[in-house]
């Protein structure tokens, strides 16, 4: 008869193990959904691989560090612009934009993310909403009109496939950003389970007591925002490509916001509920118009009315309880 204590210490090697092949089913499925599906849905499953990556930089700024920001899409058409003007100013490659992207980003996080560690709440957040109704605005200024097109923007050519007998161009972009998805959801991964993660939910939820026990608020708040910025300009560098087109209009505050909902759905403090939370805002809305022309956006909200009710804790949430549940029935507890 099996033990208490050997159930509860075999508990966590069945819970990594039974997340390892989840893993691996999924990137299986990731790597043959491209050949199975039209070149339409090909451009879906891209755009979702990339609203990962942006939801992914959300996550890691309000999920675990507790700021709450409504601006992301700034961040997102700061990465979009970068990767536009390397690419058609400077001839950069598409594939070097990316890390130049991110690191532009990432410096225009902290330096905003300094001052606004003072903020917290509704403050924060007002802070982060602002800057995303002014950054379209700043790209249509007649200034900075050679480099970003102004009202007009800028048309790109995608990036064509090395191999076009074996994969088309847009299947070639999909397994482009979805490589680049792997890298950054590993060391995102890394990061939430080491001591940089520990400290990042312990100032989430415990500011005072963080502070008491030596963490530097300030500093992590600060560099949570920048690696959050990093992130989700490496996504709207890869959305630029995936666009072929950039205008200001493309990142309206409509963009922040659907970043937000994605994580709420998703799962705001889960790494890999951000697949969910990009699901759905890519496939719901498209969906919504199909079902209902009068009123799509109406049928929209609905739906997105109907998760929150029933999942609250966002899609997550419902497949942690679901696993719990299985792990009870298969593995009751048994006494000595």
């Amino acid at each position: 008869m099996v033990s208490a204590d050997a159930a509860v210490t075999s508990a966590p090697a069945r819970r990594l193990g039974g997340r390892t092949a989840a893993v691996a089913a999924l990137v299986v499925i990731a790597v043959v959904a491209p050949f199975m599906v039209s070149g339409y849905h090909t451009h879906q499953l891209t755009e979702i691989v990339i609203y990962a990556i942006a939801l992914l930089g959300l996550n890691l700024l309000t999920g675990f560090s507790g700021q709450i920001s409504l601006g992301n899409g700034a961040f997102y058409a700061l990465g979009a612009y970068t990767a536009v003007i390397l690419m058609t100013r400077l001839a950069v490659p598409y594939w070097a934009t990316l890390p130049v992207a991110g690191a532009v980003c990432f410096v225009v996080g902290v330096l905003f993310g300094r001052p606004a560690a003072r903020l917290e709440g509704l403050y924060l957040a007002l802070a982060t909403f602002a800057l995303a109704v002014a950054t379209p605005q700043i790209f249509k200024h007649d200034a900075l009109q050679p480099w970003t097109g102004g009202s007009s923007g800028v048309i790109l050519d995608k990036p064509a496939s090395p191999i076009p007998a074996q994969l088309s161009n847009d299947q070639w972009l999909y397994f482009f950003c979805l490589a680049v998805a792997i890298v950054l959801f590993t060391a995102a991964w890394n990061v939430v389970r080491g001591r940089t993660g520990r400290a990042l939910v312990a100032l989430r939820d415990h500011p005072i007591a963080a502070a008491a026990m030596g963490i530097d608020t300030t500093s992590y708040k600060s560099v949570s925002f920048g690696v959050s910025a990093m992130y989700t300009g490496i996504a709207g560098a890869l959305g630029a490509l995936a666009a072929g087109f950039v205008s200001p209009d493309s990142f309206t505050i409509a963009l922040s916001l659907q970043l937000v909902v994605g994580g709420v759905v998703g799962g705001i403090a889960s790494i890999f509920g951000t697949l969910f939370g990009a699901a759905f805002i890519e496939v719901v809305p498209d969906l919504a118009s199909k079902l209902s022309d009068a009123a799509p956006t109406a049928l929209y909200g609905i739906l997105l009315i109907v998760c929150m009710m029933v999942m609250p804790d966002g899609l997550a949430g419902v497949v942690r309880s679901v696993q719990a549940r299985l792990a009870r029935l298969r593995h009751p507890r048994t006494r000595t």
